[in-house]
């Protein structure tokens, strides 16, 4: 346990910013697999593919994902649903 007030303050912030990054990849992750499924089981996956890609997108603009990473991401996405 940090005795020092600055360290006290940013442990506080680390944990409510490590929730936060959490909880974005959690919802990134779910959409992800939502395409997946629907790909799989050869549904259609225009929305659910547009909805994901936002929350990769999202995911960048907030921090949790670097750009380049996110790129990666949709493009794999992409490659998976269109073979």
């Amino acid at each position: 346990m940090a005795n020092i007030k600055s360290q006290i303050k940013r442990n506080r912030q680390n944990e409510a910013r490590r929730m936060r990054n959490k909880s974005i990849n959690s919802s990134l992750k779910t959409s992800v697999k939502k395409v997946e499924t629907a790909s799989a089981a050869g549904e259609q996956t225009d929305d659910l593919m547009r909805q994901a890609q936002a929350e990769i997108d999202g995911a960048v603009s907030k921090g949790v994902l670097h750009k380049k990473t996110a790129a990666r991401k949709k493009s794999r996405l992409a490659k998976r649903v269109s073979t």
